[in-house]
């Protein structure tokens, strides 16, 4: 039943009657009006509405999702705008929609996990590239770069990109790219975004922001002049620790760009599945107020560990004691909820003890979900590195990684102080 409690068909209610509308009518002109509103619209607003506006078969104000591999055609060369979902699909459309709107791109593509967004973004190099990354990059990043270098002729140095002398210095005449994670995976190192992309615009490079630690929501790379946004919408995008994905944003005027990130996607069959971009989809409408509260537990809980004995030191931008601290305030629209910190005692015994001693912060990878996890970079999400290459990024055995999550923050910060005591 209706709201009004009759049902519309009813014989002798004709004030209740309802005018069926074809499937494929124009949608009214509210609805239509929301695409052209939502640039200047705020974030709150574009969270819930970009790529969301009703459908216009029915009226579903959810978009519907397309559990299709094929589409029919109506005539030779004639669709209507999809013909196969690897290729395209009005589900992953509205999800693509909705990314780029919220970080003011040109265009998005999304793939069926965070490292299929990397592939994309990587396999617009030409063999023998030279790549500049940032050097304590997340560990599966660090892994496919890897690969990349001994298999297809990919050149790659690791460097912190906040030294910009030493960028510069490592620029070769094919640099092509510079890959930036800022803040950074694990140990939240920024890096100065608008001063890297002058660098880029003097040399061939393509500027490549990973923007899954903080979304769209605090912070817009391209507002500083990058060419690329790469995100594993796994994490905060979707935010329930229930769907794999990624995404590849093209920046704003950057049509052909957009254009070729989509035609990698299909070259290379990374793209994302229709229900997997309606979840995401769904998770995008809370971004805006899910991160506001994650970042104000994580204050609290970085707070509270630099105040603890046990703890050597804590790595969180929201803090003024990091040493980055003014560039946060000044590039980013909020601190994040990511953090780490390094225990006095590094010994695999005292680590090991507080990590199982937390009862909220779930031992686990992944990070962005409401609720809070907690991992040992050194033999999780950087196993992969080389022990070499996690002493040359700072990546000690003593790390602690936290994603807080949105619980009531004296819990979180009661479980931390009982398990480091």
């Amino acid at each position: 039943m209706s709201d009004n409690h009759l049902d519309s068909n009813v014989p002798g209610n004709p004030a209740y009657h309802f005018t069926v509308v074809p499937p494929g009518t124009e949608p009214a002109a509210g609805w239509a009006r929301r695409g052209e509103l939502l640039a200047g619209a705020g974030t709150g607003t574009q969270c819930i509405h970009a790529g969301s506006q009703p459908d216009p078969a029915y009226g579903s104000v959810m978009p519907p999702v397309y559990l299709t591999s094929t589409f029919a055609f109506s005539d030779i060369g004639s669709n209507g705008g999809f013909d196969y979902t690897r290729s395209g699909n009005p589900t992953r459309e509205r999800l693509e929609t909705a990314i780029a709107t919220l970080e003011g791109g040109s265009g998005a593509t999304c793939t069926g996990s965070g490292m299929s967004a990397v592939l994309v973004a990587l396999n617009l190099l030409e063999h023998g590239s030279h790549v500049l990354c940032t050097v304590d990059c997340y560990g599966g990043t660090f892994r496919t770069l890897e690969h990349a270098r001994n298999v297809y002729g990919l050149e790659v140095t690791y460097l912190d990109l906040a030294d910009l002398d030493a960028v510069r210095a490592a620029l070769r005449p094919n640099t092509r790219m510079i890959w930036v994670e800022t803040p950074s995976n694990p140990l939240l190192r920024l890096s100065d975004l608008g001063a890297l992309a002058a660098i880029a615009r003097g040399t061939s490079a393509l500027l490549v922001v990973d923007n899954t630690f903080l979304s769209p929501v605090l912070q817009r790379p391209f507002d500083f002049g990058a060419d690329l946004v790469v995100h594993s919408t796994t994490k905060y995008l979707n935010g329930h620790s229930d769907v794999v994905g990624g995404a590849v944003v093209a920046g704003p005027g950057r049509e052909a760009l957009a254009q070729r990130i989509a035609a990698m996607n299909n070259l290379l069959g990374t793209s994302q599945s229709p229900h997997d971009c309606y979840l995401v989809l769904r998770g995008l409408k809370t971004l805006r107020v899910r991160m506001r509260a994650h970042e104000a537990n994580a204050l609290a809980v970085a707070r509270a560990l630099a105040d603890h004995p046990a703890v050597a030191s804590v790595n969180y931008p929201g803090l003024p004691t990091h040493p980055q601290h003014a560039l946060a305030k000044a590039q980013q629209k909020g601190f994040g909820a990511m953090l780490s910190f390094e225990l006095k005692d590094a010994s695999p015994a005292a680590v090991n003890r507080v990590l199982l001693a937390l009862r909220w912060f779930t031992l686990a990878e992944s990070l962005g979900g409401v609720e809070s996890l907690v991992a040992h970079p050194a033999t999780m999400t950087h196993a992969s590195m080389t022990p070499a290459a996690r002493a040359n990024a700072g990546i000690g055995d003593g790390l602690i990684r936290l994603s807080v999550g949105i619980e009531d923050p004296e819990d979180l910060v009661e479980d931390l102080r009982r398990a480091l005591d």
